[in-house]
């Protein structure tokens, strides 16, 4: 431990919450195996660091910055096309970050090796060979939606790219059980450059010194088989990430926090859907009023998490009538934010409407919570066909599908009707999720083999 003290980690999460939060998570799993840590930040969407005290920051600024034609400034680059702005994101910070990264290197220590989010793909790359040092990789998406990045250039040879409506139910045979419907695609004015984004994430994947993944043996060890043979390099397993300690939940609480935890204790034992649909998805105000009026016919207790920005061009109060607003008094509660880690493991949830990101899935598996799954984009749609046809812990309420009346009977089915066996197979999954961190778990042998391998990647290529 004293040896690694003396060692530095440096760590370059995306800038988006369900990125940085994982990429955080791992910082703490590296901080209590004996290492220092950076995290090298964008000034685009930055962290409060005063939040982390146990490791060094350090933020990016790009050469635009506080210009007026800085597209970064504009209020609507928080609106643009995704695969635009991630673009957007790798330019503006390529020669940033090379600079930053040759002066953390130059500071003295000694730096084991970079850590970089998979989606910078090959632009951290060249700047970690400048300066002397490794670079691994941390896939924030789960295995089974990377084996269907990869599989990209067959895809599209074969036809199921572009994504084609009349083919939307056909299984994709080489991805079973995966339907074209299911492919991680999203919305996009740029259909080559989603091809481009993708492929330079994979390449960058495969000329690492390893990929780490918030992910565990048993649950996803045929799509990890296959890309140990895909990609040819060491691959670590060490999820779930927030298992690994109590520390992630918050030791002090804010007055909502409070509100909603007493707002849960008054309610019965697996009683509660809760519903989220992630930090960046977007819906239409029609489907916003249909999901309001399914939880509140559903007739049962909801905690709904309706954060600025969820509701596409207006704000969600002005959707909703007096008399929703009356009537939900009694049975629910929409709030801006919650700590989902908390409110999961509370005992009155008994179910959770998702969009199915990685993070969401991984944390509901975890506490043995059934999922009601309807994904927006990306690899939220294999996650929830995994959710849905693989593990068995949750049923699926498609955007297509989702008028008030479709909406209460899912509910029903899931809270009520406990699903066919759903709440037994997700506290099987609870479990064994449990099981691969005890000291002789999967995950902890892969942590062990990643400190190792990190040790010895610094002995083959330490800058000093």
């Amino acid at each position: 431990m004293e040896e690694r003290k003396e060692r530095r980690i440096i760590m370059f999460p995306l800038p988006f919450l369900g990125h940085f939060n994982p990429m955080i998570k791992l910082a703490g799993i590296f901080h209590r195996s004996g290492f220092s840590v950076t995290i090298l930040h964008t000034s685009f969407n930055p962290p409060d660091p005063s939040l982390y005290p146990e490791f060094t920051f350090r933020t990016i600024h790009h050469n635009n910055e506080g210009e007026e034609e800085d597209p970064l400034a504009q209020p609507e680059a928080s609106g643009m096309d995704l695969v635009a702005f991630i673009r957007l994101l790798r330019q503006t910070y390529a020669e940033p970050f090379r600079e930053s990264l040759t002066a953390q290197v130059g500071g003295g220590e000694k730096v084991c090796c970079l850590v970089s989010d998979v989606v910078w793909g090959k632009n951290t790359e060249d700047a970690a060979e400048e300066v002397g040092i490794r670079r691994m990789v941390l896939s924030t998406s789960g295995a089974a939606s990377f084996c269907a990045y990869a599989a990209y250039p067959l895809l599209r040879d074969k036809h199921y790219l572009p994504i084609q409506d009349s083919r939307l139910d056909e299984p994709v045979t080489e991805l079973t059980p995966l339907k074209v419907k299911d492919l991680p695609v999203m919305e996009t004015n740029e259909p080559e450059e989603l091809f481009r984004v993708v492929n330079n994430m994979v390449k960058g994947a495969k000329s690492s010194s390893g990929i780490i993944w918030n992910t565990f043996e048993d649950l996803e060890r045929p799509s990890l088989m296959a890309l140990n043979s895909e990609l040819q390099v060491p691959i670590f397993l060490i999820g779930p990430f927030h298992k690994h300690t109590d520390s992630f939940l918050p030791t002090t609480k804010s007055k909502e926090d409070h509100v909603t935890t007493d707002w849960l204790d008054k309610q019965d034992p697996k009683s509660v859907i809760y519903v989220s649909f992630g930090s960046l998805a977007d819906i239409e105000e029609k489907e916003f009023l249909e999901i309001a009026w399914g939880l509140r016919n559903s007739q049962r207790p909801f905690l709904w998490v309706v954060r600025p920005g969820l509701v596409r061009g207006t704000e969600w109060l002005e959707s909703l009538s007096r008399e929703f607003i009356d009537n939900i008094s009694r049975k629910g509660k929409i709030v801006k934010w919650v700590n989902q880690l908390e409110v999961l493991a509370h005992p009155a949830v008994g179910a959770f409407w998702t969009h199915c990101g990685w993070n969401s899935t991984l944390e509901s598996i975890c506490e043995g919570v059934p999922m009601i799954c309807t994904p927006c984009f990306t690899d939220q749609r294999v996650n929830a066909r995994y959710i849905v046809d693989v593990w068995q812990a949750g049923v699926m309420l498609e955007r297509s599908k989702m008028d008030r009346k479709e909406i209460e009977k899912v509910i029903r089915s899931v809270i009520i009707e406990e699903g066919d066996g759903l709440t037994e197979m997700c506290l099987k999954w609870k479990e064994r999720a449990k099981v691969c961190l005890s000291k002789d778990g999967s995950s902890s042998r892969y942590l062990e083999k990643l400190v190792t391998h990190v040790l010895s990647i610094d002995s083959n290529a330490c800058a000093s």
